[in-house]
């Protein structure tokens, strides 16, 4: 439904909707999920519709960091603005920064998972240390991911969101060091060949040295990358699971509410054949009683006939009677 300005109504913008979805805890996602989707397809808004049922259902640890963004604004306000600074200084490669940043990072990154905790459990759904630690993993990869941010800076976080790479004390260390390059030795005008070798030996053995540091770069950050597939797609594999199991908790439900019913209607189904039966014996009664009835109707008819015919000829005969008396 549109308003007069072109404006979805209150309830109907899909924005609004996503919002109030993840606000919602895990176990009532779905159900809500699908009730707005029909709202929308009823509406004539199909493509509403289809974005709406398309919305992943959360894991606890993603509604538990949803929850803290909405929650703490404050505190999520700061934390995404050290989550640029310290990307920041990852790019500038600034080794002091960075120390001092991820000392930060790892007091903050305690302490929004404490808060998020509370703040699950105040709403009734404590998490597991399991649970925590996904939380933890998920604010590890604000602070290093400016995707990831997003993702929970709109408070829309469906699973566990992974970081590209540590930042913090392991940056700080594969910060490179500026090295000042060797001042060239001296040596005597004899030794200059065999100092010419010798230099032209180590800068090859530097060359073979910083390709193989580049070749176990490249293969470190392709298995980073290969890790953090996999853990995305072992987090949409858990949220599946947990949608199809709150799915298979609702048809269950739907099922046993239904055999309530069936047993109800059965039970009412005995007591109507039971009424049946006996209005059919009764019926037979009735017909029996009904011909009896009938067949002593008849009789005492015809008798009463009789008898009339009998009355008649006696009083026929008397007047006869009387008429011989009065000639005489």
């Amino acid at each position: 439904m549109r308003r007069e300005d072109g404006r979805s109504a209150p309830g109907d913008d899909v924005e609004a909707v996503l919002d109030e979805l993840y606000a919602l805890p895990p176990s009532d996602f779905v159900a809500r999920r699908e009730e707005r989707a029909a709202r929308a397809r009823t509406r004539r808004r199909a493509q509403d519709a289809r974005r709406i049922h398309a919305a992943r259902r959360p894991t606890l640890a993603g509604w538990a960091a949803n929850l803290l963004r909405r929650s703490r604004p404050d505190e999520a306000r700061r934390f995404l603005e050290l989550g640029r600074a310290l990307r920041e200084a990852y790019a500038t490669l600034d080794p002091g920064g960075l120390k001092e940043l991820s000392a930060q990072r790892r007091r903050i990154v305690s302490e929004m998972s404490r808060q998020a905790a509370a703040l699950a459990r105040e709403a009734g759904h404590p998490l597991s240390d399991a649970v925590l630690r996904d939380v933890e993993t998920t604010l590890r990869a604000v602070l290093a991911d400016p995707e990831a941010a997003a993702v929970w800076e709109a408070g829309r976080v469906e699973g566990v969101l992974t970081p590209p790479s540590e930042f913090g004390a392991e940056a700080v260390a594969a910060a490179p060091a500026r090295r000042e390059p060797p001042a060239p030795a001296r040596t005597p005008r004899g030794d200059t060949a065999a100092a010419r070798r010798k230099d032209t030996a180590a800068r090859r053995k530097d060359a073979a040295a910083e390709r193989r540091r580049a070749e176990l770069r490249e293969r470190a950050a392709r298995a980073r990358e290969e890790r953090r597939a996999a853990e995305a797609r072992l987090g949409e594999r858990r949220a599946a699971r947990e949608e199809a199991a709150a799915a298979l908790a609702e048809a269950g439900e739907r099922e046993r509410e239904a055999g309530e019913r069936v047993a109800a209607l059965e039970e009412q189904l005995d007591r109507a054949r039971t009424e049946r039966e006996r209005a059919r014996s009764g019926l037979g009664e009735a017909r029996e009683r009904d011909r009896t009835a009938a067949q002593d109707l008849a009789g005492a008819e015809r008798e009463a006939a009789a008898a009339a015919r009998r009355a008649d000829k006696a009083e026929q005969a008397e007047h006869a009677e009387q008429a011989k008396r009065g000639g005489a």
